[in-house]
């Protein structure tokens, strides 16, 4: 008997949620439906089925992948044959392996959106995505629209990474080179002054003291900085700590506002792309939330779904958690009053990617020149330091 966390609605509209155990999704789904209750999603439970416990497949190929079925399908091939010609073929050993199971549970009797969804690698809004065809009868309109949200995001994030590279490069190559003149470079003329028995001035007093410290302790240096980044990551894994990360990031000047518009942005796109396939409001704000990946927007979208749920509107639940920026509610508010929510919030993520893409570039604009300048001054600074006395030493020769 496997463990799955089961959210439902009971008669009087209350929603609950509980682990409950069952030899399957569906016959969980089935047992709680006969009882009359509204199920709203059945999740592997942690360690369960290793549905957490799993890495992400990688969604560049997932998406290969179903622009790949969508074809099979739109040729007119069942499902199941679809499922048999490309599970075989992935050569992909993450991805594989869970299509194989996607198809043997089809096979057996399964919902396609119920088998995505037991292998807990694909995410969530595919797999409600997926759901929403199979209720409507346009299984390969729906993945079309999946597809093309897939490929937006993934472009955004290649921007974004692409953007931050060269600056993340040319930030590695300053940090070497200032190790190499502080570990190296300052501790041979320290030998060399020493053995002069000059008298130095007191700026290179001080820069030979910190390379030759800093040279005696560079191995303590590194073994502390690697123990300091394994226990961030460990510590970053918890869900209290990366609520404490969002937090710092959002207090970060410039960089915190870029960082709250980038996943609006991505909120937008998902709340669209489920309300375009059908999905309610109210699934379609829980689905987004569960998609976010900070819990900080996440426990905001629970909030106002819970609203929704009462009867306030979208825009006004979301005004309530004041995180979100007064344009985004504007064009949100526009949107529920002309009926045109799922067009108007593929807006608003425009507006935001292409708001973020500006900002990042005229931040970074300032960002490399400001790491050329903070180089040259160290630089610029050793140089003299370590020059002046020899100047020194040559005016009283002469």
């Amino acid at each position: 008997m496997a463990e799955f966390v089961l959210k439902y609605a009971d008669g009087r509209g209350q929603i609950h949620q509980q682990v409950a155990s069952a030899a399957s999704e569906n016959e969980l789904r089935d047992r709680y439906s006969q009882q009359g209750y509204l199920i709203y999603s059945i999740n592997p439970r942690a360690g369960a089925l290793g549905g957490s416990g799993r890495k992400k497949v990688n969604l560049e190929k997932f998406l290969i992948f179903n622009q790949q079925f969508v074809t099979l399908i739109r040729a007119g091939l069942p499902i199941l044959k679809s499922l048999d010609l490309l599970a075989d073929r992935l050569t992909d050993p993450k991805l594989g392996p869970h299509i194989q199971e996607v198809r043997d549970q089809v096979r057996n009797g399964a919902l396609l959106s119920d088998a995505f969804r037991q292998q807990g690698v694909f995410p969530r809004i595919y797999a409600t995505s997926v759901l929403a065809g199979e209720k409507s009868g346009s299984l390969t309109e729906v993945l079309d629209r999946y597809i093309g949200y897939q490929k937006v995001s993934l472009a955004v994030k290649k921007k974004v990474m692409v953007s931050l590279m060269y600056p993340c490069v040319l930030l590695a190559l300053v940090s070497v080179l200032m190790v190499y003149l502080v570990t190296f470079v300052v501790p041979t003329f320290a030998t060399l002054y020493s053995s002069m028995q000059a008298k130095l001035p007191a700026m290179t007093v001080a820069l030979i003291a910190i390379g030759t410290t800093a040279r005696a302790y560079i191995v303590a240096f590194v073994a502390a900085l690697a123990g300091a980044i394994v226990f961030f990551r460990w510590w970053s894994r918890r869900e209290s700590a990366r609520g404490t990360i969002d937090r710092v990031k959002m207090r970060i000047p410039v960089v915190g506002e870029i960082w709250l518009k980038y996943q609006v942005a991505q909120l937008a796109r998902i709340l669209a792309t489920l309300l375009t396939g059908g999905i309610p409001l109210v699934q379609a704000m829980e689905t987004a939330a569960d998609s976010l990946g900070t819990p900080l927007l996440r426990g905001a979208i629970d909030r106002a779904g819970k609203s929704v749920r009462e009867g306030q509107s979208l825009s006004i639940s979301l005004k309530a958690s004041k995180m979100f920026p007064g344009l985004a509610i504007d064009m949100i508010e526009v949107g529920e009053s002309t009926g045109a929510l799922p067009t108007m919030l593929n807006s608003v993520a425009e507006f935001f990617e292409e708001d973020v893409n500006t900002r990042m570039t005229a931040t970074l604009s300032l960002v490399e020149p400001a790491i050329m300048i903070l180089m040259g001054c160290f630089v610029a600074f050793v140089l003299i330091s370590l020059y002046l006395p020899i100047f020194s030493l040559a005016d009283t020769i002469h």
